[in-house]
């Protein structure tokens, strides 16, 4: 047993920095399709009426507006819509020509506002957690290798060396089982 304990990292900073890499790369991709969705509006829009079909009402449901595009009746939701807006009202909308589905509404640049916001909040916030996390782990470890010490690391490097050349000297006799499961002594 050893006399002095080394202090442990607890899991905590580990899966904190996993789950905040996460969270910048998933926000970043949906940061991204914001804009690429707002290129592709911007590069050839078809302004079109549309209708709102539903309301937010609560945290899990999303405003929901139809719309006619290439012959097709398309729905898109979670469009900041106006102020007042209510169910059967009309809604001037804008979509990219060779992709309907990517639709915002008339006047603004993304086509969901919230998920552009969201991502320039939350992208910085998950890389600058990741940071402080690695820096940490980076810390806890330089601080083991220094109470460790080198003589330590190579005196084992030597042990384990040296190992691995008795190994085959020993006779194989020693090595086996005895009947009763329990191993020999020596």
């Amino acid at each position: 047993m050893r006399s002095e304990s080394l202090p442990r990292i607890g899991r905590g900073w580990y899966a904190t920095a996993v789950l905040s890499a996460v969270l910048a790369l998933g926000m970043g991709v949906l940061g991204l399709r914001q804009l690429d969705q707002a290129d592709r509006i911007a590069a050839d829009p078809v302004k079109v009426r549309g209708t709102v079909t539903r309301l937010a009402s609560g945290t899990g449901t999303y405003s929901q507006v139809s719309y006619r595009a290439g012959g097709r009746t398309l729905a898109a939701a979670d469009l900041r819509l106006p102020a007042g807006a209510a169910v059967g009202d009309p809604v001037c909308l804008e979509y990219a020509k060779a992709d309907p589905a990517a639709v915002r509404v008339c006047g603004q640049r993304y086509p969901q506002a919230a998920g552009i916001g969201l991502a320039q909040t939350s992208v910085p916030v998950g890389v600058g957690l990741l940071v402080v996390c690695l820096l940490r782990i980076r810390r806890h470890r330089r601080a083991l290798a220094l109470r460790r010490g080198p003589a330590r690391s190579a005196v084992r490097a030597t042990a384990v060396f040296a190992a691995e050349g008795v190994a085959p000297a020993v006779p194989r006799a020693s090595r086996r089982r005895r009947r009763g499961g329990r191993r020999a002594r020596r």
